[in-house]
């Protein structure tokens, strides 16, 4: 009789599947498919607090499971591409309206409502060679955000100044940490060196873009004098961050040139969240990571038009 103890079984292949893909649902929001950088994600989520960690994991499941359901393409299943938005959209909700059951039944809803969103965008964007981002993350945010009102709305943040904001050795180590952290809207700095980690397991080149992106976000805040407390809070370099992660290191190919261009991209950005700040915060809402999903569109649309080594069509599309 042959020995059964080193087979594994049919069914712990299959939850060590789902496992893997539930932690690539996570890694996709910085654009990695690495179930190791999943995992440190997760980590940093609950190192900010177990509702925030609960709540992603929640959000990613259930649109993993819808988009399963609904047979989404089993290869982006298998990469992580159907949890991502979820996750973020479980997190915003979790921050926003607090831990409940009516909140986590919310959560598994517009989780499975992101993995429809995403289908569509997919099959829209695809047309253009474009690819959806958190494109439905923000829609479905956006629209909670709006239909359930949790408070008065809030004042437009202040304006920038007149002149160069300064900020004090803590208060750049916080802005270049909480940058990172707040793409999980995190807002404790450890959390974000736990996220830059992650990505430095997956990819040197994500994470010297991720750390490259908060670097330029730092002084393009300070330069507009943006307000102090606002950028060690991350909140002007999140979309910054992710821009330079997709455009240096996930579709273009990495060249000087494409390294200037991330960089120009990710300055850009800077602004861009300020203004829907400033737009969308007076009725209750939040850019999310609009201005990260616009920025790369542009910039990706405009690539094969740059006659540049890196800018071709064929990578960005």
């Amino acid at each position: 009789m042959p020995a059964t103890g080193g087979l594994v079984r049919p069914g712990r292949r299959a939850a060590a599947d789902a496992g893997r893909i539930q932690l690539r649902g996570i890694a996709q929001v910085a654009l990695s498919a690495s179930p190791w950088t999943g995992l440190l994600f997760t980590v940093a989520l609950f190192a900010d607090g177990w509702r925030i960690g609960l709540y992603g994991l929640l959000g990613a499941a259930a649109s993993t499971v819808a988009a399963s359901v609904l047979g989404a393409d089993r290869n982006g299943l298998a990469k992580g591409l159907e949890g991502y938005c979820g996750c973020l959209t479980g997190i915003s909700i979790v921050v926003r309206f607090g831990a409940s059951w009516r909140t986590a039944l919310v959560a598994v809803l517009a989780g499975a409502v992101c993995s429809v969103l995403g289908a569509a965008a997919g099959r829209l964007l695809g047309r253009i060679g474009l690819p959806a981002l958190t494109a439905p993350f923000c829609l479905v945010a956006g629209v909670l955000a709006i239909a359930l009102p949790t408070a008065p709305a809030a004042a437009a943040p202040p304006a920038a100044g007149d002149g160069v904001t300064r900020l004090s050795a803590a208060e750049l180590g916080h802005a270049f940490c909480d940058n990172v952290g707040q793409v999980f809207f995190l807002d404790r700095w450890y959390a974000g060196l736990i996220l830059l980690l992650g990505l430095l397991v997956a990819s040197r080149v994500a994470a010297a873009a991720a750390a490259c992106g908060s670097v330029v976000a730092i002084a393009a805040a300070c330069a507009m004098g943006l307000p102090a407390d606002r950028i060690s809070a991350g909140l002007y370099g999140y979309n910054a961050v992710l821009v330079a992660i997709a455009l240096a290191a996930t579709f273009l190919t990495l060249t000087a040139w494409t390294a200037g261009y991330a960089v120009l991209a990710a300055l850009a950005s800077v602004p861009f969240t300020a203004a829907w700040q400033a737009f969308a915060q007076p009725s209750g809402g939040s850019p999310f990571t609009w201005p990260f999903v616009v920025t790369t569109w542009l910039f990706l649309a405009a690539a094969p038009a740059l006659d540049r080594p890196g800018l071709s069509f064929e990578k960005a599309k």
